[in-house]
C-alpha cells in the first residue's frame, strides 16, 4: 500500500506576499476552484480579520474537494483564546481547518515576543484546543523550527508536541529563512517524528537556497505526509516549495510514484502546464519558460544530435514524457509531434476531432503561426476554442465590423477639472442590417469602444445583455514604441460563466477590439445562436 502524502497551498496567503503580486477578490475565487479541481487537499485562503478582502473571501466556502483554511496566529499574551480577537475571526471564518503559527525558536519568543517559554506552549495549547472543541480541523505551522532545533532541540520539540497533544491534526514544520539544507530536513523530521507521528507531520519550505523542493521531498522520505508549498513557488524573497514541480515528481517518478499517493488524479495531472501558465496570466506575468515539467522550454531541443536523437526516439533526452503534464515537445528544427498535445487541450475545452482528421494539421500549423505572432492560449481558451472552431467551420458569421473609431480628449468639465475623455463609434452589420452604435464615457477608450460594440447587435442583443468586461490586462512584447501588444480580456455573463480571450496587434486599441468581438462571439456560441 502507498502512503498518502497531502498536498497543502498556500498560494493565496503565502504567495500574496510576492513581490509585485496583489490579487483581487475575483483572483482568489477562481485560484482556490483551479486548485480544487487539480487534486490539491488543502487551500489557505489567508487571514481573516486582518483585511477586508480576506475577510470577503471568507464568507463563502470556494472550494468543493479541497478543504478550506483560514490562517492566524495563535492567542495573544496576557488574554485568554477566548477572549482574543483574532481567534474570534478564525472561528467564524467559513473555513473547514484553521492553521495557527507560532514560534518555535525560543530566540524568537525570547526578542519577538517578549514572553516566558511556558507562556508560549500554554498559548499553543489553549489556542488548538479552542479551534478543536470549535470542531476544526487544526493545524500549527512551527515558524522557524529548523532553526530553532538546531539552536534548542527540546524547546522546538515541546512546541510540537503541544500541539499535537492539545488535538492538532498537523504540525508542521517551517524553514521560515530558507536556509535549511536537504540532509538537516531529512535528519530533523526523523528526530521530529519519534515524538509527533509521521502521519501528522508536515513540511513547509522556504525557496532562499534553492532547495525548497528537495527538502519538502527530504521531510516526505523521512516521514512527514503533508507538504506545504505554491504555484510556481510564489512567496516571499525566493518563494515557496513549487507545488508545480512537486506534483510532476511525485506522480511521475518511479522512486516516489509506487511509494506514495496524492490527491492528483493521472488524469489531472495533464491539466497541470495549463493552471501553471493560467496563473501567470491571471497576475500578468510571463510565464518562466525553464520551468521544470511546465516551461514553454522544458521539453524543447535545439538543432543539433540532441534533436536527431529525440526525433528517434523522445526518451533520449526526455525524462518524462511531455504530454502527461499537459506540455508538448519542441524539436526546434521540426514540424514533428505536437499533435497528442493539441488534441489534449481541444478536448479540454469540448472539441472532439479525430486523430486521423487532416483538419488537425492545419490547426496545428494556425496555433504556431498565432503563437509566432505574440498569441498565448493558455491563458485564454475562450479565444482557443473559437480558433479551432473558425478552422473546423463551425464559427457562424454573427455580425461583421465594417468600421470603428475611438477618440481619446483630454479637456475640462462643467466643474473646471482636467479630465480625459472617450469617445467610440461602432458600424456593424448584421445581416442585411447596418447598425451604429456611439458610446462616451471618462473610463478609457476600450470602456468606450466596450459599450459601443455591445450598444445594438440587434437580433442578438438580447443574448449580450447580461455580458460585463470584468478584467483587461496588457502585455507588451519586442519592447519600442511600435512593440507588439497582447491584450487578454475576462468576460462574464449573468450565469455566472466566466471566459478570457486574446487579441494581439501593435496598436493596443485594435489587440483590445479582437479581444472584445471575440468575447460576444463566444457568448453567443454558448446560447446557441444562429446566423
Amino acid at each position: 500500500m502507498s502512503a498518502r502524502v497531502h498536498l497543502f497551498d498556500t498560494t493565496l496567503r503565502d504567495g500574496a506576499q510576492t513581490t509585485g503580486v496583489d490579487f483581487s477578490l475575483d483572483d482568489k475565487r477562481a485560484i482556490a476552484v483551479m486548485l480544487d479541481k487539480l487534486g490539491i487537499d488543502y487551500v489557505e485562503g489567508g487571514y481573516p480579520g486582518a483585511n477586508p478582502l480576506d475577510t470577503a473571501f471568507f464568507e463563502q466556502k470556494p472550494t468543493r474537494q479541497a478543504k478550506f483554511a483560514a490562517f492566524g496566529m495563535t492567542k495573544r499574551a496576557g488574554r485568554s483564546a477566548a477572549n482574543d480577537p483574532g481567534i474570534a475571526a478564525l472561528l467564524e471564518a467559513k473555513a473547514d481547518a484553521i492553521v495557527f503559527v507560532a514560534k518555535s525558536w525560543d530566540y524568537h519568543v525570547h526578542v519577538a515576543l517578549e514572553i516566558p517559554l511556558e507562556e508560549n506552549l500554554a498559548g499553543i495549547a489553549e489556542s488548538v484546543a479552542a479551534a478543536k472543541a470549535a470542531g476544526r480541523e487544526v493545524m500549527l505551522d512551527c515558524e522557524h523550527f529548523f532553526d530553532g532545533y538546531k539552536a534548542n532541540p527540546d524547546y522546538a520539540l515541546a512546541c510540537a508536541r503541544t500541539a499535537y497533544e492539545a488535538g492538532a491534526r498537523w504540525v508542521v514544520l517551517c524553514d521560515t529563512n530558507g536556509g535549511t539544507l536537504p540532509d538537516e530536513v531529512g535528519a530533523i523530521v526523523a528526530a521530529v517524528a519519534k515524538v509527533v507521528p509521521g502521519e501528522s507531520l508536515g513540511i513547509h519550505a522556504h525557496d532562499d537556497c534553492g532547495c525548497a523542493v528537495a527538502n519538502s521531498l527530504a521531510a516526505v522520505e523521512a516521514g512527514a505526509r503533508q507538504i506545504q508549498g505554491t504555484l510556481n513557488g510564489l512567496g516571499e524573497r525566493c518563494g515557496n516549495a513549487n507545488l508545480v514541480t512537486l506534483i510532476g515528481t511525485l506522480k511521475l517518478k518511479e522512486r516516489y510514484r509506487e511509494r506514495f499517493s496524492i490527491g492528483v488524479a493521472d488524469e489531472r495531472l495533464g491539466e497541470l502546464t495549463h493552471v501553471s501558465r493560467a496563473l501567470d496570466e491571471m497576475l500578468n506575468r510571463a510565464p518562466n519558460r525553464h520551468a521544470p515539467f511546465v516551461g514553454s522550454s522544458a521539453f524543447a531541443t535545439k538543432a543539433g544530435i540532441h534533436a536527431s536523437a529525440v526525433l528517434k526516439d523522445p526518451r533520449t533526452y526526455e525524462h518524462v514524457a511531455p504530454e502527461a503534464v499537459g506540455n508538448s515537445r519542441k524539436v526546434l528544427v521540426s514540424n514533428q509531434g505536437g499533435k497528442s498535445n493539441l488534441l489534449a487541450e481541444l478536448e479540454r475545452v469540448g472539441v472532439t476531432i479525430a486523430r486521423d482528421d487532416p483538419r488537425l494539421s492545419r490547426v496545428l500549423e494556425e496555433l504556431k503561426d498565432k503563437e509566432a505572432q505574440g498569441y498565448a492560449f493558455e491563458g485564454a481558451d475562450a479565444s482557443f476554442y473559437l480558433l479551432v472552431r473558425r478552422i473546423l467551420g463551425e464559427v457562424p458569421e454573427f455580425f461583421g465590423v465594417e468600421r470603428f473609431a475611438v477618440n481619446v480628449e483630454r479637456r475640462h468639465n462643467a466643474l473646471g477639472e482636467l479630465v480625459t475623455f472617450s469617445e467610440a463609434v461602432v458600424k456593424v452589420k448584421v445581416g442585411d442590417e447596418v447598425l451604429i452604435s456611439a458610446a462616451e464615457g471618462d473610463s478609457g477608450p476600450v470602456n468606450a469602444l466596450d459599450i459601443a460594440l455591445r450598444k445594438d447587435l440587434g437580433r442578438y442583443q438580447s443574448l449580450i445583455e447580461g455580458l460585463r468586461l470584468v478584467d483587461y490586462k496588457v502585455r507588451i512584447f519586442q519592447g519600442g514604441t511600435d512593440a507588439v501588444t497582447r491584450v487578454l480580456i475576462e468576460s462574464a455573463d449573468e450565469n455566472g460563466e466566466r471566459w478570457t480571450t486574446v487579441g494581439v496587434s501593435a496598436n493596443i486599441i485594435d489587440a483590445s477590439f479582437q479581444a472584445l468581438t471575440d468575447s460576444i462571439v463566444y457568448k453567443l456560441m454558448r446560447e446557441g445562436a444562429t446566423a
